[in-house]
């Protein structure tokens, strides 16, 4: 089932506000061969307001649990690679082996070191007479560009 025309919110597929499609151009014959919906401030602000209730909890969760969480993205990032190649191909025109080699490769490295590096980092230490603690402080927007998506999606969203 396809959700282009959808956006991911509070773990469901919603509708957006209004609705604003938007052709997906294939740069290297340029077909348009998806849509998608382009969000509002409306759709925005639901996000966020989603991001903010799951901050409550998740915000503080324990680094097993968000250990278990990053090792399934990792699972099915990888089960996917295939297609996000294609996606990535068909989006930036990319030729499809670099897609897969270099961009599916570079975010499988990049959420694969951040689980090895989740295991041992200190969110709380002592330094001198100080207690350093490190900790979440709210909802963020996160940009991608458009010329080495996977890249910045992974390190941002590890």
């Amino acid at each position: 089932m396809s959700h282009n025309l959808q956006f991911y919110i509070e773990g469901v597929w919603v509708d957006p506000v209004v609705p604003n499609n938007f052709d997906v151009i294939d740069p290297s014959n340029e077909d348009a061969f998806a849509q998608i919906s382009l969000g509002t401030k409306a759709d925005v602000d639901k996000a966020v307001a989603a991001a903010r209730r799951a901050f409550a909890t998740f915000g503080f969760s324990e680094v097993e649990e968000r250990l278990d969480i990053l090792n399934r993205v990792i699972e099915v990032y990888k089960k996917r690679s295939k297609d996000l190649a294609l996606a990535v191909s068909r989006e930036m025109g990319a030729p499809r082996q670099m897609a897969l080699d270099s961009q599916v490769g570079v975010g499988q490295a990049h959420l694969e070191k951040m689980a090895e590096v989740l295991k041992t980092f200190q969110f709380r230490h002592v330094k001198g007479s100080s207690l350093i603690v490190k900790e979440p402080i709210g909802v963020v927007g996160l940009i991608t560009p458009w010329n080495w998506p996977l890249n910045q999606i992974t390190c941002k969203g590890a």
